[in-house]
């Protein structure tokens, strides 16, 4: 038959760069070292994807501890930083012939970040993760990208790779991982506030925290409701 490739018995596995490296050797024409050409990238990438996936299944079998080497104040808890986070595990991941790298996009306005994983043969898998600048607290613009930046960096990471959350929503150098009222809420109580002559320290200190811009957002009505309870020096004076 016209341009079929003939296999020599040399008891060697018949992988497309075999053939293809026969097809050569036997003068096959050029439509035909195309398709082979095209079916040993297919089999050399799903080779990599095998490699890949038993990399991976070999370092989250032994998945090391995570040093938690930071307190986060606002809820006194230990929390693992980036840093303690990378490189821990980046190590491991070498071991088996992986590599962790980041991609960071604020094209639209809003901040996204993909983590890969890539292993030594070729194959890489990704997530990505997206989030507005952290604008809790006092951060100037760069620190609201850089909070924001972290978490989703931490995250994507431990998504990745199997790793679990340091400290729940407590998180990175600050407390971006939570969200926290806007600024129309945090208006709304300073008005309350002011309008009623009501004390902030004791409020504050029902809230569980040492700045109004620290209130969470899912704590918006619980605050509203204890200003409207709350008995100011503006309510003790119309009652003398």
């Amino acid at each position: 038959m016209e341009n079929e490739i003939i296999v020599p018995e040399v008891g060697r596995e018949a992988t497309p760069a075999t053939l293809l490296n026969i097809a050569i050797n036997q003068g096959a024409d050029l439509d035909r070292l195309e398709k082979l050409m095209e079916l040993q990238t297919r089999w050399e990438a799903n080779q990599a994807r095998k490699a890949y996936n038993i990399a991976m299944s070999n370092f989250k079998a032994n998945l090391p501890t995570v040093v938690k080497d930071k307190t986060n104040l606002q809820y006194k808890s230990k929390y693992a930083s980036e840093d303690a986070l990378l490189n821990t595990i980046n190590p491991e991941l070498s071991k088996h012939g992986l590599s962790a790298s980041f991609d960071f996009d604020q094209s639209n306005g809003v901040i996204k970040v993909t983590c890969y994983i890539t292993h030594a043969e070729g194959h890489r898998e990704s997530v990505s993760l997206s989030g507005a600048a952290d604008g809790s607290g006092s951060k100037n613009p760069l620190q609201q990208i850089k909070s924001t930046t972290t978490y989703l960096r931490k995250a994507t990471f431990e998504a990745i790779t199997g790793i679990a959350s340091s400290e729940n929503d407590a998180d990175d150098d600050g407390n971006g991982a939570t969200s926290y009222i806007s600024d129309k809420q945090k208006s709304t109580i300073v008005d309350m506030i002011n309008h009623k002559e009501i004390d902030e320290t004791p409020f504050l200190k029902y809230m569980g925290v040492d700045d109004i811009d620290k209130i969470k957002e899912v704590d918006f009505d619980k605050a509203m409701k204890a200003l409207r309870l709350a008995k100011g020096k503006s309510h003790a004076s119309n009652n003398t």
